[in-house]
This record gives structure tokens, C-alpha cells and sequence, in this order.
């Protein structure tokens, strides 16, 4: 057997987000991702992934898979495979838009019921938690309080942190967090995660057809292209780009004084060149990294291992 990639928008929801197929396999990951992997939702409603805006001029946004509980909450998930510009703000946008569309002219606002925003993301989002779920709520500042309703939740799973195998003892999120990751890798269900067999049944490129396979290895393409020219802006910072950096921070003083010297100026770069390679710890080998970077194998070894120590 070969199985599709789940990272991919289309593969995404054609394994979450089928009305008919994907109802106890949307259940049951969300039971793991957001109730502790209890029974908390016993239904779920696959919803069209079509936001529309109340308002003329507002956004059109299309989320991967939308889906109402049995209680009236909306969780809306999104997997992400690039880190791409103001990705943060568009997930709070859609939230709070979902949130404040449940009115219709004259309603109480006691109708509205809770938005949950669960985001699984291919890249390390938040580099200061080392965990790999995130939950956001509102809370008072000072004394974090939880606001009196806690209507809008945005929860996130960064799949890089995710570091366990087959032959650890999984639990139920974590077998779906190594779907997510590893299925594309795999020829066969293995035992070990028979539990969430209906999802790998879901994810066989057999039962494709001609065009959906033709549309997945297209949109496949194209994020290795979207990667390709991250890389290429990443690598062109570590040469010219970083050179102008500094030369536009020696012009407009930003350093101390004019006279910055060349000691600080080799400094500087070199934390640079630090920051991206630490940047690309996830999406490349560490002699490709040396490679792109110039540092030396030892130091790539020592961020990544400095990392994992977080």
C-alpha cells in the first residue's frame, strides 16, 4: 500500500473532511487533540470550509476542514505546511470572523456559542514552548484570569516536536500525530496504530482517481517549489543579504557609534548566520546546513542538540 500525504490541504480533507467517510475519524481526533483524548464529542457535522463575510468588502476565507460538536462549538482546522507572512493574524481573522457570523439581526448575544481554532502546523511556530500542543485563551493580563467566557480558543500542534516512533508506547494523540507525519513513508498500517486504521484506508492512493492523484502531485510540487525559494531567500541572506544588512546598519548608526569596528561587524554576521541555520534545523540534514551556512558541522550538531534540550 502507498498512502497519501496528509500534510497537504487536498489530502487533508479528503481524509478529515469527507461528509460522509470521515465523520468517527474527524471524532476521534478531535477527542485526542482538544478533550484529552476522552469521549467528550459523541457527534460531529462536516461543515462546507467556506467562511462567508457578513459584511461587503470583508475577506472570503476557506479553511480546510469546519465542523460543528454536538454542544453548537465550530472548530475550524487548518493544516499548514509553510510559515508564510501574517499566517498568525489570518488564523485569529478566521476565528473571530466564524465567532461574530453566528448573529443574524436581532439575535441575544447568549446564542453564540464557543470557535475553536486547531492549527496543525509542518514548521516550529512557537520556538519558546517546547511543547507541541499550544493553547491561547483570553486572560487578564496581571493575575491570567480566565475572561468570564472563553468562547474563542486557539489551539496548535507543531508536527517538528513530534519525535516518537513505532516502538514507543503511543497514545492516541500521538498515533495521529505520526499519521500526520510519517504516513506518506509508509507501505503497510502498522499494528500499532490499527486504532486509527479508517484514516490510513481513507489515505490509499489506490482509491484515487487519475485526476485527484494528478491534483495532489501538483500541489506537492508546488510547496516543494515555495520551499525551494525559501531556501533560495535564506541562503541569498546568509552572502549579500547580510552583508547589506549590516552596511545599512553601520550608514544609519544603529550600532554604537559610526566607528563600529570590524571585530563587532564579524560578530554580528556570524550571529546571523547562526539564527538561520538554527531557522533551517528543521527542514534540513545538518551537512546541508553547513553546506548553505558555512559553519562547521560541530556547531550545527551543538544547536540541534541545544534545542532538543529546551
Amino acid at each position: 500500500m502507498r498512502f497519501i500525504n496528509p500534510k497537504t490541504d487536498i489530502a487533508f480533507k479528503r481524509i478529515f473532511g469527507s461528509e460522509k467517510a470521515s465523520k468517527e475519524i474527524l471524532k476521534s481526533f478531535l477527542n485526542a487533540a482538544l478533550y484529552a483524548e476522552t469521549s467528550a464529542i459523541e457527534e460531529v457535522e462536516i461543515l462546507n470550509p467556506y467562511i462567508a463575510p457578513r459584511l461587503k468588502g470583508m475577506k472570503d476565507t476557506f479553511v480546510d476542514v469546519q465542523a460543528r460538536l454536538q454542544n453548537g462549538t465550530t472548530v475550524i482546522i487548518e493544516m499548514q505546511v509553510l510559515n508564510v507572512e501574517s499566517f498568525e493574524k489570518r488564523i485569529l481573522y478566521n476565528a473571530a470572523k466564524k465567532y461574530s457570523m453566528q448573529l443574524q439581526e436581532g439575535e441575544y448575544y447568549d446564542l453564540l456559542k464557543p470557535v475553536i481554532a486547531l492549527t496543525i502546523t509542518d514548521f516550529i511556530m512557537f520556538k519558546e514552548i517546547p511543547n507541541i500542543e499550544s493553547r491561547f485563551v483570553l486572560k487578564d493580563k496581571n493575575t491570567l484570569t480566565d475572561y468570564p467566557t472563553n468562547h474563542l480558543e486557539l489551539v496548535f500542534l507543531e508536527l517538528p516536536k513530534f519525535t516518537k516512533t513505532l516502538d514507543d508506547d503511543l497514545s492516541i494523540l500521538e498515533k495521529w500525530l505520526y499519521f500526520l507525519r510519517f504516513a506518506s513513508s509508509l507501505r503497510v498500517i502498522p499494528d500499532s496504530l490499527s486504532e486509527i486504521a479508517p484514516a490510513f484506508i481513507l489515505a490509499n492512493r489506490m482509491d484515487l482517481t487519475e485526476q485527484e492523484l494528478d491534483d495532489l502531485d501538483r500541489k506537492e510540487r508546488w510547496i516543494l517549489d515555495q520551499r525551494g525559494a525559501i531556501m533560495k531567500a535564506l541562503n541569498d541572506g546568509t552572502s549579500q543579504g547580510i552583508e547589506r544588512g549590516i552596511a545599512q546598519g553601520i550608514e544609519q548608526g544603529i550600532e554604537i557609534g559610526i566607528a563600529i569596528g570590524t571585530e563587532r561587524i564579524e560578530a554580528v554576521k556570524e550571529q546571523k548566520v547562526i539564527e538561520i541555520a538554527r531557522n533551517l534545523l528543521d527542514v534540513l540534514d545538518d551537512a546541508t546546513i553547513s553546506l548553505k551556512t558555512g559553519l562547521s558541522i560541530e556547531i550545527i550538531s551543538q544547536l540541534r542538540l541545544s534545542r532538543e534540550q529546551l
